[in-house]
C-alpha cells in the first residue's frame, strides 16, 4: 500500500476519478525563446499530509526546490487523511479540490500523496526526486513562439500584478490565480502514522484564489497587503482553466 505513495480509495482512501483522456491545446507554435529559467520558473505543487506516512520524504526534497530561484515550490496541504489519527492543521478542501482538478487533463485514475504536479503538465510522486528532477528540467526546455510574462512588485501597502502578454492571444479560458503560503513551520506530530515526528515544511499554502479572468491583453492591477494570508509571501499562477496547464508564474517573497 505505502512503497512510494499513499494511494487514496472510497474508503475514503481511493477516489476513483475514472480514465479520462485531455489533450492540451496551447495553439502556440514551437519555436525558440529567449527568456532566462527565472523569468519563466517552473511551478511545483506538492499535494501532501501531515497524517500520511509516505509524505514527509516529499516534504524534505520540497525544502530544497524551495530554495531554487528557477522553481516556484508550494506545498497544498490535502484534508483526506485527517479521519485517520492526526488532523493537518494546514489541510484545506480546497486544496483536495485543486488536486481532484488535474486528474482528468493529467489522465489520473486517482489522486494520492505524496504527489508533486509540474507546471500544471505532469505529475510525479513527490518523494521519488530524480523523475522530478527530470521533469521540471523538461519543462524549463520546452519552447515556445511567445508566452506571457507575470511581474510582481512590492508597494508599502499592496502588491502589483502585471501580466505581459507578449501579443499572445488566449484561445483558452484563463485564470489569474493569487496563492498565499507561509516560508516555513515545524509541527510536532503527537497522533497518526508519523506520531512521535517533527515534520518542516516550506512555502505551505494558506490561501488561493482566483483574483481575475485573462483573456489575452496587457492587464494591471494591485492587491492589498492585508489580504494576503500567509507570512511568506506570494505567487501568482496563470493557469488554464480547469486544472490546464501554467502559462506563466511569479513569486514574491514578502518575509
Amino acid at each position: 500500500m505505502k512503497k512510494n505513495a499513499d494511494i487514496i480509495s472510497f474508503d475514503p482512501r481511493v477516489i476513483l476519478l475514472g480514465f479520462s483522456l485531455c489533450v492540451f491545446a496551447f495553439g502556440f507554435t514551437m519555436k525558440s525563446w529567449a527568456a532566462s529559467s527565472i523569468d519563466r520558473p517552473v511551478v511545483v505543487e506538492l499535494f501532501t499530509s501531515q497524517g500520511c506516512n509516505s509524505c514527509p520524504p516529499a516534504e524534505k526534497f520540497l525544502n530544497k526546490l524551495a530554495e531554487r530561484d528557477d522553481v516556484i515550490a508550494l506545498e497544498f496541504h490535502v484534508d483526506y487523511w485527517d479521519y485517520i489519527g492526526w488532523k493537518d492543521p494546514f489541510a484545506s478542501p480546497e486544496y483536495t479540490k485543486r488536486q481532484r482538478s488535474y486528474a482528468g487533463p493529467l489522465s489520473m485514475r486517482y489522486i494520492y500523496t505524496p504527489q508533486m504536479v509540474i507546471n500544471g503538465r505532469r505529475h510525479e510522486v513527490g518523494s521519488r526526486e530524480m523523475s522530478v528532477e527530470v521533469a521540471i528540467d523538461e519543462e524549463k526546455n520546452l519552447s515556445f513562439e511567445a508566452l506571457p510574462v507575470l511581474h510582481l512588485n512590492h508597494g508599502e501597502n499592496d502588491v502589483n500584478i502585471r501580466v505581459q502578454s507578449n501579443g499572445v492571444n488566449a484561445n483558452a479560458l484563463y485564470d489569474i490565480i493569487l496563492v498565499s503560503y507561509d516560508a516555513r513551520h515545524e509541527t510536532k506530530v503527537t497522533r497518526g502514522e508519523n506520531r512521535g515526528r517533527t515534520l518542516i515544511s516550506s512555502n505551505i499554502v494558506r490561501d488561493m484564489r482566483v483574483v481575475d479572468r485573462w483573456t489575452g491583453d496587457d492587464m494591471e492591477f494591485n492587491i492589498p497587503v492585508h489580504e494576503l494570508s500567509g507570512d511568506g509571501g506570494c505567487a501568482v499562477l496563470l493557469q488554464e482553466r480547469g486544472g490546464g496547464p501554467i502559462l506563466a508564474a511569479a513569486m514574491l517573497p514578502l518575509s
